[in-house]
């Protein structure tokens, strides 16, 4: 790829950002998230990857792919819809404050505005995401520990 003429230099790494980097890197394989990004010390790091799915898929099973698209296509529309709860980050979610803990809340639970619904954990910080609005909780859409991206549908609540 050529360099266009605005393009900044490439900056130097450390030893020690280059470990950071592939600390992230194994994150990334260890929660199969696709992208995760971190500020520090004035150092701002985006680690990405692209999976495409259906070239990863053996060719027969191809024909699974339709109902993968079918799902994919029924969680955007999720996120379009009015009482959905959207995650503010990306994490491990969590019903409840510690494992065994009665959760947050379940389906048909009347919440209040700033109620916790569910803790996101992020970089070893348990991060409580409350309710934007009062209303009864009709869908949860993760599971208990689920990894999480940022903007997934977690909630709704009408």
């Amino acid at each position: 790829m050529a360099r266009q003429p605005d393009d900044k230099p490439a900056a130097k790494f450390s030893s020690d950002d280059s470990a950071l980097i592939r600390e992230l890197a194994s994150l990334l394989d260890e929660t199969n998230l696709t992208e995760i990004e971190i500020e520090r010390a004035g150092l701002r790091l985006r680690v990405a990857r692209n999976v495409s799915i259906a070239a990863a898929m053996p060719a027969t099973f191809q024909g699974a792919a339709a109902p993968a698209a079918a799902a994919a296509a029924a969680v955007a529309d999720l996120s379009t819809h009015p009482g959905v709860v959207p995650s503010p980050m990306v994490g491990t979610a969590y019903w409840s404050p510690e494992p065994g803990a009665k959760p947050f809340i379940e389906v048909g639970t009347k919440v209040s505005a700033g109620q916790t619904l569910l803790i996101i954990e992020a970089m070893k910080t348990m991060n409580q995401i409350p309710s934007p609005r009062a209303g009864t909780v009709t869908q949860i859409l993760v599971e208990d520990g689920q990894p999480v991206e940022f903007g997934e549908p977690l909630v709704i609540i009408e």
